[in-house]
């Protein structure tokens, strides 16, 4: 170190013995998700979510509307084509409205699904320059589709009074179903958004995955068209235990527990493995994104 002639200690440029090193190090890949760590970035997650939103409809004519049209035009398309001409039976149900019960929950999912996916390419500036947990973006993307959902929900609300469908008790289970379905998306998106950082076909083979995935579930179509023989192993799907317990909420039905238990293990052990491949690929996300 430098000396002054009357020896005085002076410190070189580089090294300012009164500043405190700050040393940022990469998760634990041990430790699948950190809460207090999302808890300590909130604002940051408020912040994404709300420029998520922000975006989608900036310079759109009809806005937030686009929310609603989607699940209803594909409810409109179904009805016609598999209600009408090809009458798919629906559990005594008008299928219109039971197609849009299906719809609302697959349509938050594969969404959430395809925007948590992207969602680290698509901030690759954001992951270049400041360091914050990287799963605070594929999260805010599924927050936002939360947004979403509940706005649509509100047009299923008209027609529950259209068809009079009564409401019962049975809706309080939508508070198992919704976050149970949300966790789903974060698994899923998690992992092909950790994947597509580094495999870009990732990401431009989750459109054809999710439309196989669609219609490997009681979407447009009630799960007791399944043969009983595969019944066991259609409840592998996670989501179709799921879409049928938001079906018997909404309609008073009966619940199936067992795809309820097959449906929560699966998804579940999903994120759990998720969080944990995300953990062990985030250090490297800034260098290959």
């Amino acid at each position: 170190m430098p000396n002054s002639p009357e020896g005085e200690f002076r410190p070189t440029p580089l090294q300012l013995p009164n500043e405190p090193l700050v040393v940022i190090e990469a998760s634990k890949a041990w430790v699948p998700l950190n809460l207090r760590e999302l808890w300590a970035y909130r604002e940051l997650l408020y912040f994404l979510t709300w420029r998520d939103l922000k975006v989608r409809y900036k310079q759109t004519i009809i806005g937030v509307l686009w929310v609603v049209m989607q699940p209803l035009l594909t409810a409109i398309i179904f009805a016609v084509f598999l209600g009408k001409l090809v009458r798919v039976p629906s559990d005594g149900i008008p299928y219109a409205i039971f197609v849009y019960a299906g719809l609302l929950p697959w349509t938050f999912f594969a969404s959430a699904v395809a925007s948590s996916g992207n969602s680290l390419v698509g901030s690759s500036h954001l992951i270049t320059k400041v360091f914050f947990p990287r799963i605070i973006i594929p999260v805010a993307a599924i927050g936002a589709r939360l947004v979403d959902f509940a706005i649509s929900f509100l047009i299923f609300g008209g027609m529950m009074v259209y068809y009079r469908i009564a409401i019962t008790r049975h809706l309080l289970m939508l508070a198992l179903f919704v976050p149970l379905i949300t966790l789903l998306a974060l698994a899923v998106g998690m992992l092909i958004s950790a994947l597509n950082v580094k495999y870009r076909d990732v990401g431009m083979a989750v459109p054809v995955l999710i439309q196989l995935w669609m219609f490997a579930s009681p979407i447009v179509y009630p799960s007791s068209l399944v043969p009983s023989k595969w019944q066991k192993v259609y409840a592998l799907n996670p989501i179709a235990g799921i879409v049928e317990g938001f079906r018997s909420s909404l309609f008073a039905k009966e619940f199936d527990w067992m795809a309820l238990g097959f449906s929560s293990i699966l998804t579940f052990a999903l994120l759990i493995y998720s969080a944990y491949a995300f953990r062990r690929r985030e250090k490297e996300f800034a260098d290959i994104v």
